[in-house]
């Protein structure tokens, strides 16, 4: 009889990864930002999520590189632990929980407050506790389930983009003859561009591509983990990036800079109307709503990953979060856990402020993912080349700046809660004396 304990399974294809990296980024990611980065950037959104996607391939890359060499569930934790420090390691992980946990939560409050426009008569405590438990089921099965889950989920929000792309052509043909200036300001206009502007404009941008990452944290379950990791991570990234230019493009000729938006946190939904009229009004309505089901869910998959590799490396308590499902393949426990911080949290937590937090959380492992690369192929590295320098080097230095620029209540509530994991840590290690944490290599 065999004493092996359950691991997570190897079924993920390349194009598995891809399709769960662009539902966990969303398809529709930067529809919701739009408005306030087309206020902020003065009509120039389209710069901005371009500007955004070279800064964040500098971190993909950086991604794929480390998951090529430690291809394991614990991600930034294991990097950074592995090349820099065990406690910094452990710290990076603790710091990710921000990113990966509250990514759940925002998504909960958001579906549950946006289901609310289409059903108002159901309060907000009911949608809260449907879309926590949704999420929670939706990850209590197999991998490969998932999956296929998220490939049909990326079809269908694909279907609606397209429609938005051709409800557009379709307008700007009704529309008197226009010059060609037209068609170039959205991604320049001399009367409004204005470098800070801009600048402005791309640290919120960003967020279009927050959870490409999540990516890294399903390495023990993707067939060929140091090819595919590395190539999954880069075309999501580059994808999610040339479809954004894209989207807000069709928004800012529908919208043009100058004219006044009924709702900034809503724009988008409003320029679909103006296009092509109710039905599309409501049908990305709803493509929001289900692009977010799709995030949460996505971020709760990875999230349970990062504690299950905290877990094992016994950084935190072993037999609760190392522990694996032997019947589905998934660490249970985890997926609990992070339900019922979803649910909780709903209740305490605005989406902005939750929002605002998992930024901390998440450019503290970007930041770290950057410097292991740096450590590992350049600094030790037996063949240093510019390509092991620069995209880590611009990565870090792009990620610092966009840290800092935080606003102070999440900078508050991230280092408390850096603070408390540094307590604890200290505390079960000793002052982190003691080798409690052990990185392990799975088999492949």
């Amino acid at each position: 009889m065999s004493t092996t304990a359950p691991r997570l399974r190897r079924s993920l294809r390349l194009w598995d990864l891809v399709f769960m990296g662009i539902i966990i980024v969303q398809p529709t990611a930067p529809m919701p930002l739009f408005g306030v980065v087309h206020q902020e950037a003065r009509g120039h959104v389209v710069t901005t999520v371009m500007i955004a996607m070279v800064a964040m391939l500098f971190t993909a890359i950086s991604y794929g590189r480390m998951a090529a060499a430690y291809p394991s569930a614990g991600s930034a934790y294991t990097y950074v632990g592995s090349e820099l420090h065990p406690a910094l390691g452990y710290l990076t992980g603790w710091s990710m929980l921000l990113d990966y946990v509250l990514n759940p939560l925002i998504c909960t409050v958001w579906s549950s407050k946006a289901a609310m426009n289409i059903l108002p008569w159901i309060p907000y405590p009911a949608w809260a506790i449907f879309f926590a438990l949704l999420f929670t089921g939706l990850n209590l099965r197999n991998i490969k389930a998932t999956a296929r889950t998220n490939e049909a989920l990326a079809a269908g929000m694909m279907a609606v983009v397209v429609w938005m792309l051709a409800a557009t052509v379709r307008f700007m043909n009704s529309l008197p003859s226009l010059d060609a200036g037209v068609f170039l300001r959205p991604f320049y206009d001399p009367n409004t561009f204005s470098v800070g502007a801009v600048s402005t404009g791309t640290s919120l941008a960003v967020l279009t591509y927050i959870g490409f990452d999540a990516i890294s944290t399903l390495s023990e379950e993707v067939e060929n983990p140091r090819r595919n990791i590395l190539l999954g991570t880069v075309i999501t990234c580059l994808l999610t990036g040339l479809l954004a230019a894209v989207e807000v493009y069709a928004g800012q000729l529908v919208w043009p800079f100058g004219e006044t938006l009924p709702d900034i946190d809503t724009a988008y939904v409003h320029i679909a109307g103006r296009a092509g009229g109710l039905w599309l009004f409501h049908a990305v309505n709803l493509t929001l709503l289900v692009a977010t089901i799709g995030s949460g869910s996505g971020a709760q998959l990875a999230g349970a990953r990062l504690l299950y590799g905290m877990g094992r490396d016994n950084a935190l308590p072993r037999r609760i979060f190392g522990a694996i499902d032997a019947r589905s393949g998934v660490p249970r426990n985890n997926v609990l856990i992070t339900g019922g911080i979803a649910l909780v949290g709903a209740f305490l937590l605005s989406y902005q402020r939750g929002a605002e937090l998992l930024n901390f959380g998440a450019f503290i492992g970007f930041m770290g993912v950057n410097l292991s690369a740096l450590t590992r192929y350049w600094i030790r590295g037996d063949r240093r080349r510019l390509s092991h320098l620069l995209p880590p080097l611009f990565g870090f230095l792009i990620c610092l700046y966009i840290w800092l620029s935080l606003p102070l209540p999440s900078k508050i509530g991230g280092f408390a809660w850096l603070l408390l994991g540094l307590g604890y840590g200290a505390w079960t290690t000793g002052g982190f004396r003691r080798d409690r944490v052990r990185f392990e290599a799975p088999p492949e």
